[in-house]
């Protein structure tokens, strides 16, 4: 116990400006966002002008416009990828995610603007033996070529269980509340498991399983 704590403590913290929205982003999802507010509308030029990232949280209490909302303790860092003014004070962005955080503290601006102490979540390590992995991955395969492959992020990995499972997160008719905790989980082959059995519920795969 003392030796996780002290792993814990070692984790690295950063500053990070966070957009409470009513999404959830996971890591190599694409997010498009229209920008409008002020505080946010100066924290996408920021980050642009520093290459940095900001970090997307689903909204606990609160609502995305006006009073700054209350965001869930677990997020997603994002970065622009691109963006484009194409109406007169609406920014348009595309966000990719990065790595998760968990806020430890959090202040609010005089613009509004959240600002956190987080520290990373580590990435999980690549899993291609999770059970239920071929049948959701061939399943994700048949959506990401039906949705169009320009609506997600490249490197395409079908034989990662982490990458699957952030996917199908990513695309499946869940409740927000669900999709917070897929994103929570930090066993890849856990929120597989749990979205294969969610598959076989509605009956887009087969009953049977695989290795």
């Amino acid at each position: 116990m003392a030796l996780m704590n002290l792993l814990a403590g070692a984790r690295k913290r950063r500053t990070m400006p966070i957009f409470p929205l009513g999404v959830v982003l996971y890591p190599g999802a694409r997010l498009p966002l229209r920008i409008f507010e002020a505080r946010y509308m100066d924290m996408a030029k920021a980050c642009l002008k520093e290459s940095s990232p900001f970090g997307v949280c689903l909204i606990r209490e609160g609502q995305e416009v006006g009073v700054p909302a209350v965001p869930e303790a677990v997020g997603c860092a994002a970065r622009i990828a691109d963006c484009d003014m194409e109406e007169l004070g609406i920014l348009k962005v595309k966000a990719e995610g990065l790595e998760r955080f968990r806020i430890v503290s959090r202040e609010v601006s005089k613009s509004g603007l959240i600002v956190g102490e987080v520290e990373d979540i580590p990435a999980e390590p690549r899993a291609t033996e999770a059970p239920g992995l071929a049948q959701s991955a061939a399943f994700l395969r048949k959506v990401i070529a039906g949705i169009g492959e320009d609506r997600f992020v490249p490197p395409f990995d079908f034989e990662d269980a982490a990458w699957v499972s952030f996917r199908l997160a990513e695309i499946l008719p869940l409740r927000l509340d669900a999709k917070q905790k897929l994103l929570e989980l930090t066993d890849a082959s856990m929120r597989l498991a749990i979205l294969h059995r969610f598959l076989r519920q509605q009956g887009l795969v087969t009953s049977g399983t695989d290795s």
